[in-house]
């Protein structure tokens, strides 16, 4: 281990992927953030707490389909271990046609998400009315952004963070512009910041697909249209990998939307503080994210190159600097988080709200880190069935937390999430080690033929 930590190439490999995506990932939870401040200084609290809830609703929506990205990038980034030009060709193209057959399923059935989840929830009629505002905008964003999962996927598992980090970045930026121009330039209110979010994911759609045909030469790929008759031959494995990772997904958002949701029913400030709380959450997700990426990419390479040195060593480089990563976000919250959450919100009650939770807050970098390195390890090995196992045990650990501790209100909620977070990287961890000690991810690899 020490020997691999002072290997000077092992740290710039793990920085080479890692630090673009860490870089573009802040600009997802910051975009949040802006929708926050944006939001948050119009008169009324149900206008944030409007947005925070039709943003999970898009978020389920979407996230439920993360596996797109995550599946994408693990076939991916194995075919390019493998030097299975083909595969690593047609993964690309499976992924689209999936995206965009889900994508045409949500929009056709908007109405019916709207109905079941509203009728699951107990916030306020203003904070509803608001939230369906936002999200009957959002979903005819949905072509475009299941077809970002696939781009963002392919690109990583080529080993390419670089492109990614761009698409990111320039599609977050013209988000955050059109939002400010929308909400207080034009006054569209949860309209305007709805509108701004399709519209970006359009831009980075088109700006994608110029990334992959660029990336596509370089590593002189077939060309598409031969490739299309591969589509439906790998979909059916496409279809088996996804399952298992679209379950644990389930269980990631049911945990989430019932926070939200058992927020809203504690009133309108506490959904709105949490809200401003789970802007920062997202903010360490993603961060944490870009190096679950590069594990991802670096694991997935190995698996398909048979390598267990490159193997172990991505391992001892990524889990290093996560840690660091995340002891620095932790003073961060501990230092400078009540002049940060002023900075969101100046609504007094809203600041106070959230300034009551934030040692829950200041505790989820340390806590989280594990889960999301252990994710990408299993990300890149395609190795969805242990990843929907441990997600369903750190689910129930969630809900008998908030169970066990409900008489203390929102309290429970943030002793809840940080038990799920735990318990997501103590329950993979278990995995891993055995399975390490079998060599099992090296034998047993869902390798592209």
């Amino acid at each position: 281990m020490l020997a691999a930590l002072k290997d000077i190439s092992l740290h710039r490999q793990v920085f080479t992927l890692a630090f673009p995506m860490v870089l573009s990932n802040i600009t997802v939870p910051l975009l949040g953030l802006v929708d926050a401040a944006v939001i948050g200084h119009l008169e009324h609290a149900w206008y944030l707490g409007g947005v925070a809830v039709g943003g999970m609703m898009i978020s389920v929506t979407f996230w439920l389909l993360g596996f797109l990205r995550m599946a994408t990038t693990g076939l991916c980034a194995q075919a390019y271990g493998a030097s299975n030009k083909p595969a690593h060709a047609a993964v690309f193209l499976q992924g689209i046609a999936l995206a965009w057959g889900l994508a045409l399923l949500l929009i056709a059935g908007h109405s019916l998400i709207l109905g079941a989840v509203f009728h699951f929830s107990d916030a306020s009629d203003a904070v509803k009315t608001y939230a369906e505002q936002y999200f009957s905008i959002r979903i005819w964003g949905a072509p475009a952004a299941l077809a970002n999962f696939v781009i963002m996927g392919w690109l990583l598992g080529s080993q390419n963070a670089r492109l990614p980090m761009w698409l990111l970045i320039i599609t977050n930026s013209v988000n955050i512009l059109l939002d400010v121009l929308f909400v207080l330039g034009l006054g569209w209110q949860v309209k305007g910041a709805a509108a701004a979010s399709v519209i970006a994911e359009y831009s980075g759609m088109l700006l994608g697909f110029y990334f992959v045909s660029r990336q596509w030469v370089v590593l002189n790929l077939p060309r598409w249209n031969t490739q299309l008759d591969k589509i439906r031959q790998g979909m059916g494995r496409l279809l088996r990998l996804n399952r298992d990772i679209f379950l644990r997904s389930l269980c990631l958002q049911l945990a989430f939307s019932f926070m939200t949701f058992q927020g809203a029913s504690l009133g309108d400030h506490v959904v709105a503080a949490n809200a401003v709380l789970m802007s920062f959450l997202m903010l360490v997700s993603y961060g944490m994210d870009g190096f679950a990426y590069a594990m991802e990419a670096m694991v997935g390479q190995a698996i398909g190159a048979r390598n267990r040195d490159a193997l172990g060593r991505s391992l001892i480089g990524t889990t290093f600097w996560s840690l660091v990563i995340s002891l620095v976000m932790t003073l961060a919250f501990v230092c400078f988080g009540p002049q940060i959450i002023r900075l969101i919100s100046d609504i007094p009650s809203v600041q106070a709200e959230a300034v009551r939770y934030l040692p829950w807050l200041a505790a989820v970098p340390l806590v989280s880190m594990w889960c999301f390195l252990l994710d990408g390890i299993f990300i890149g090995a395609t190795r969805g069935r242990e990843m929907r196992n441990s997600m369903f045990v750190a689910t129930c650990t969630f809900f008998l937390i908030w169970q066990w501790f409900q008489a203390f209100g929102n309290h429970a909620l943030w002793a809840a999430m940080l038990g799920f977070l735990g318990m997501r990287g103590l329950s993979l961890a278990a995995i891993f080690a055995y399975q390490w000690q079998k060599n099992i991810f090296l034998e047993e690899a869902c390798t592209n033929k």
